[in-house]
């Protein structure tokens, strides 16, 4: 395997998480004697440009064409999308003259409050399923994988493009660099692209973040690297900012380089804290797996001993993170009864690989059990006011991740 930006040999391994099925494909009841298949999912670190990756086992086509996550179905997610529109719009003063363009904007859960705003919107989205929820919201939608080709197909079409979008596609794509071309093409000359991500590799290595390692993650970005990758592409980064979301998440605002948008401090700020942190020493990357067994025992832990008490556990939740967690630490129908979701497309289907039922929230009422694991911890807050009616059979909720955590 080569590293998919620089095309160095990669040697080292960042963490091995054994096999497993892809992260998002739930299982219907009637094909689980059909048997998965199950992947390696191990990650390696670049040691010329420190980017974090795995390789590509499946198309990109077959894991996102018909997919399970709705954005819309986290009212957390929502008012963070709600939030960041009020703040770019204001920071750059978007109007009815510009037009906003997101990549694998899911179900409009974004682009809905830039249009109430009256400001010209575009989706792409390549699911196509969810990108018909998108369209019946009245969000002019596209559906396809965006890359240099359908950036040269918009460009063509003779749209200006103002603003660029993408909220947690980055790491999503194994074609990277052409991803990148895509964008160097769209984006209009004094134009601004805002990426986000989650797989922001300094609270991932610091906190043990191991569950945001799955196979649709194709690659995971410190700003050290990502900055590089950038100039390739004429783009640099004038501004950057770390937010909460997702367990920690990065956004960097870019600009082409002949662009006079001002820089802010904040970009050699945060490479100053890389640095320290040291996101360009190997060591740093070598010794993620000892951490990861540490988690691995903590949870494991936890389970065994919830189960030598003969109390019942539940789980809140299908992410795709939770079903790294239960794969990888092998926690299935022995330790947990069910788990529950508000996504109705994933409700009476099975977790992959565990094959752990998902049902409707309703369940955790019905059959009161005493602990109920919250496998998308970063969504805590909303999901804790959701379900405090447990409180009365005295059950409670535990996070497994950044660290085991019963409250």
């Amino acid at each position: 395997m080569k590293c998919r930006f620089c095309k160095n040999d990669l040697k080292i391994v960042f963490t091995d998480l054994g096999m497993s099925p892809f992260a998002n494909s739930y299982i219907n009841k009637k094909d689980v004697e059909k048997g998965e298949i199950f992947f390696p999912l191990k990650t390696f670190v670049c040691e010329k440009c420190f980017l974090v990756q795995l390789d590509e086992f499946k198309n990109p086509t077959e894991i996102f064409e018909d997919y399970a996550y709705f954005s819309s179905f986290s009212k957390t997610w929502v008012k963070h999308a709600k939030g960041y529109v009020e703040y770019i719009t204001e920071k750059f003063q978007f109007n009815k003259n510009n037009l906003i363009v997101e990549i694998a904007s899911n179900d409009g859960y974004l682009l809905q409050f830039f249009k109430k705003k009256g400001i010209p919107v575009l989706g792409i989205e390549p699911a196509a399923n969810v990108a018909k929820v998108a369209i019946k919201k009245g969000i002019p939608t596209i559906t396809k994988f965006f890359g240099s080709k359908t950036a040269r197909e918009l460009k063509n079409s003779g749209r200006k493009v103002n603003c660029i979008i993408a909220n947690n596609v980055l790491p999503h794509t194994p074609h990277l660099l052409d991803f990148l071309k895509g964008i160097q093409i769209l984006i209009d000359e004094k134009g601004v692209v805002i990426i986000q991500f989650s797989a922001y590799l300094l609270p991932l290595i610091k906190n043990g973040q191991f569950d945001h390692i799955y196979h649709e993650h194709f690659s995971y970005f410190s700003l050290f690297t990502i900055t590089k990758i950038l100039r390739r592409f004429n783009l640099e980064i004038f501004d950057v900012e770390e937010i909460p979301v997702h367990g920690g998440s990065l956004r960097i605002f870019i600009k082409k380089r002949n662009s006079k948008i001002p820089k802010t401090k904040n970009l050699q700020k945060f490479l100053k804290i890389e640095k320290e942190f040291g996101i360009t020493k190997k060591q740093t990357y070598t010794v993620f797996q000892e951490k990861v067994l540490e988690k691995k025992l903590e949870i494991w832990k936890f389970f065994s001993s919830v189960k030598k008490m003969n109390k019942t556990i539940a789980c809140y939740g299908a992410p795709a993170k939770g079903n790294t967690i239960l794969n990888y630490c092998q926690i299935g129908n022995d330790f947990i009864d069910f788990t529950v979701d508000r996504n109705p497309t994933k409700q009476g289907k099975l977790l992959p690989g565990t094959h752990i039922p998902i049902f409707s929230p309703d369940k955790i009422f019905k059959m009161k059990p005493d602990y109920v694991v919250i496998l998308p911890w970063n969504l805590k807050t909303e999901i804790v006011n959701e379900m405090k009616k447990i409180r009365r059979w005295g059950g409670k909720f535990v996070i497994l991740t950044p660290k085991v955590k019963i409250f």
